[in-house]
């Protein structure tokens, strides 16, 4: 950075590199170096040095190491300098191809350099060392993408161009042959998707993976652009390797578990990238392939793994299988014996795909198709006993969310009905048994295994509600009263345990398992409550039985028993229902308010859940019953103004956010209220000083947005007179503006004595002067803040946070615009449901 260039390009440095030093062992790899550094120059009055560089450079690699050099070996057995230079040589043949490739496509003499380059490239590419595969992925990324940009996906071409085709863009045709190279190796070292669970494990056991691989995941996410490119630029090909190295583990000459892996990871990768034609041509054939080695394998590990890569590759074919009703039944009934295989994994795998395919072909299970009886749901419903007998409970839940998907998309409402009851009717058996078993003796909800035989239902409920939405309450309805009575019935055995034992004893199972009932009750309230579509019904029927059973347990019980849900479930219903539960805003606030407080008042730690929970109902009541508030005592009054600026002061930025929109809404629902005076003239001083005293505080800087909003609003409350009592006192100021304009002089000379007045004043000004433009008061306000920060030699980046998050915001937008543009690129279980359609 710091040479100029006339030293790199008008010198005979490069000579004297690619001569002198780059063939010597021991200088070898600082060479290197220094040429990479060169070529990542972006020059482009010196062009022809760049051509030289390249041309040397490469020349000199070809001597150094041979063309039939095996890189991946050279690589497995060299010394630490060997290996480096390797790594070395992928870095420079990247970076200048990236910054300086189109150059060189142009030089006709520079062609056979520019595909020995890449052919090292591929080579090295084959290399067993990570860091240096990413290397030469990001390349390969780079450049299969500048070519599909150059000739794009067209609806109307009817066939992929193939390898003899002369509809081939020239500068295509150059790359033709080391892309179909790139395509094998990207093939066969494929990174494991997200949703693939069963895997090999360093010991080489079939084992189901629990933690996810973040660096493995955002490998796939290129190598699977990467490949959809490729697959667009030439399909014919990408799907000849795939189908010979797919008949090449039925015939076992290529046969392991990674082989089969990385192809079948493969395959799923480039979903959408094909017409439909030809998918459906190549899935049936990969599908078939790999029944008949499912068939013809033994051994459990063996028939794991290529159930999972079956599973895997028609979760991700979406499309296919909504044109494919046959398919479809076939795909959907082998995940059912998939549930029944005990393998570690393969059970997981059969639900979650099978929730992939709920979720995409719903409306094709509940609609009679060509040759059948009756709907598939029908099928599924009248043998859902026989499917579910040997899953896991939480397998069981993603199992009834799935089907919820499908009753979810029956538009006739009494088969919906219907629908609802037979999905239900399982768990309402059991639930009904021990509802009546807890009616003979309520000593029975102390049994841990009926406890937790609760808390299984209540998530089974609570997942099929989430997927069917407000037509649920046909069954909501059927357990709501007998729900909140077992709640209130274990919220009692908790609290009297508390009291006997002390809080420790909540940390027993029996009591963790009545706290997971009670939550889990919360949850499939708010669940449905969010869904709902008719807010009447649910002011009328549902609000006060749970209320009544909710709140003053909330309120009474030992701090470590109360659970944050219940803020969050008022919060729904108040964010739901809006101004129609403005009558029961009372009742809850008077319960929950003063006792969450004392719990979170004492520092910015203890219970954060309850905390941001708090909040957000405070917002929600703020936003929504303002009118409640108003009704509220003064003294309680002043808790909640205290409460808010306690919120804005937080050090946990989500509660200081919160704190900020709640102050905010405040303030512009006051606007045009009789009690708005008494409000400014108790409130207004006191707000002011401490938005300031956050705005200058360090640990705030990152909310300068939120943070300015609030102060242009307040003095825009000052500047157009809609203050009307007299905020100063005596002789102090002449009127209101003057003594906010003093007012704010004094408190900036008070926090920062080493401004002069002058800074100060010009400030003030902009304060009144910009309060109408918010983009210009948050500009002004930040000038203000770089003055301070420069004053006390502080870091300003994050006065900047906004439009570094703004950048980032619009170029990840622009980045998902292109993508929507390229068929495959995104992934099938990413696409919103109105796009498929």
């Amino acid at each position: 950075n710091w040479i100029p260039l006339g030293y790199i390009f008008e010198t005979n440095l490069i000579s004297q590199l690619t001569r002198k030093f780059l063939s010597v062992p021991e200088f070898r790899n600082t060479t290197l170096k220094c040429l990479t550094e060169i070529a990542g120059i972006d020059a482009r009055a010196h062009s022809e040095q760049f051509c030289e560089l390249f041309s040397r450079t490469m020349h000199q690699i070809k001597t150094m190491l041979p063309f039939t050099t095996n890189l991946r070996e050279a690589y497995k057995n060299g010394q630490d300098d060997e290996q480096l230079f390797i790594q070395n040589m992928a870095l420079f043949i990247s970076t200048i191809l990236k910054e300086h490739g189109q150059l060189i496509e142009g030089k006709n003499d520079l062609h056979t350099s520019l595909l020995e380059a890449l052919h090292y490239l591929v080579l090295i590419s084959q290399v067993e060392e990570k860091e240096i595969f990413k290397i030469c992925l990001e390349y390969w990324n780079c450049l299969a993408s500048d070519l599909y940009r150059e000739s794009p996906y067209s609806s109307n071409i009817m066939t992929y161009p193939s390898l003899h085709s002369n509809s081939v863009p020239p500068r295509r045709q150059l790359y033709l042959a080391i892309l179909s190279k790139v395509r094998v190796v990207l093939i066969s070292r494929m990174a494991k998707p997200e949703e693939v669970l069963v895997v090999e494990n360093d010991q080489g056991e079939v084992v189901r993976e629990f933690m996810k691989d973040t660096d493995a995941i955002n490998l796939y996410k290129t190598m699977r652009e990467t490949l959809v490119y490729l697959t667009h630029l030439d399909y014919s090909d990408t799907e000849t390797i795939m189908t010979e190295k797919l008949h090449n583990q039925v015939n076992g000459s290529e046969w392991s578990w990674r082989n089969l892996n990385t192809l079948c990871w493969a395959i799923g990768s480039i979903s959408g990238a094909m017409h439909e034609e030809d998918e459906k041509r190549f899935l049936v054939t990969v599908i078939k392939d790999l029944l008949g080695l499912c068939e013809m394998k033994r051994g459990k590990d063996n028939k794991a793994i290529i159930a999972s890569n079956i599973m895997y590759i028609v979760g991700q074919y979406p499309r296919f299988l909504r044109q494919h009703w046959k398919f479809l039944k076939t795909v959907v009934n082998k995940l059912f014996e998939f549930m029944h295989e005990l393998h570690d994994g393969v059970q997981d795998m059969a639900c979650d795909t099978f929730i992939k395919i709920a979720q995409k072909c719903k409306r094709h299970f509940v609609t009679v198709q060509v040759a059948e009886a009756m709907p598939f749901i029908e099928e599924i419903l009248n043998g859902i006993n026989a499917i579910i007998c040997d899953l896991q409970p939480h397998q069981i839940h993603t199992f009834y969310e799935a089907v919820g998907y499908m009753i979810q998309a029956q538009a006739d409402v009494q088969v919906q009905e219907r629908l609802i009851e037979k999905l239900m009717s399982l768990p309402n058996q059991q639930w009904d048994k021990m509802i009546s078993n807890a009616t003979q003796n309520v000593e029975a909800l102390k049994d841990p295994d009926c406890v937790k035989r609760l808390a299984h239902i209540l998530k089974t409920n609570v997942r099929a509600c989430q997927a069917i939405g407000h037509p649920f309450v046909i069954q909501l309805g059927r357990i709501y009263l007998d729900m909140l009575n077992v709640y209130q019935v274990l919220s009692e055995n908790i609290s009297s345990a508390v009291r006997d034992h002390g809080q420790q004893v909540l940390k027993q199972p029996l009591v963790a398992s009545m706290r997971t009932v009670k939550k889990e009750t919360l949850k499939l309230i708010s669940a449905w409550v969010q869904k709902s579509t008719d807010p009447l019904l649910v002011c009328e029927n549902f609000v006060p039985p749970l209320l009544n059973a909710v709140l003053a347990d909330y309120n009474r019980n030992h701090p470590n028993a109360r659970d944050a849900e219940v803020l969050s479930c008022m919060t729904v219903f108040i964010n739901k229902l809006e101004n129609h539960i403005t009558p029961h805003t009372t009742k809850i606030f008077d319960n929950v308010y003063e006792c969450t407080l004392d719990m979170i008042k004492n520092n910015f730690e203890d219970y954060p859940e309850h905390r941001t929970n708090f909040y957000l109902l405070l917002e929600a009541i703020n936003h929504h019953c303002f009118l409640a508030l108003l009704q509220i005592q003064a003294d309680k009054f002043k808790l909640i103004m205290d409460s808010i600026v306690w919120a804005f002061k937080h050090t946990m930025r989500n509660v200081a956010e919160t704190g900020l929109n709640i102050i905010l809404v405040m303030l512009q629902n006051l606007d045009g209220k009789d009690v708005a005076q008494s409000f400014y003239s108790t409130y207004f001083l006191n707000i002011l000083q401490h938005i300031f005293s956050v705005i200058t505080d360090t640990t705030h800087a990152g909310q300068l947005t939120n943070q300015s909003k609030v102060l242009a609003y307040m003095y825009g409350v000052v500047d157009q007179n809609k203050i009307t009592v007299n905020l100063y006192q005596g002789n102090e100021a002449n009127d209101n503006i003057q003594y906010v304009k003093n007012y704010t002089q004094d408190l900036m000379k008070k926090a920062f004595p080493n401004l002069q007045m002058m800074q100060v004043q010009v400030f003030v000004d902009g304060l009144f002067a910009l309060n109408n433009d918010p983009q210009a008061f948050r500009e002004h306000l930040r000038d203000f803040l770089v003055q301070i920060k420069e004053c006390a030699g502080e870091d300003m980046s994050d006065l900047f946070l906004t439009e570094r998050q703004e950048e980032l915001r619009q170029a990840a937008a622009s980045k998902l615009k292109y993508q929507m543009t390229v068929p495959g690129i995104i992934n099938p279980h990413e696409v919103t449901e109105e796009m498929n359609d």
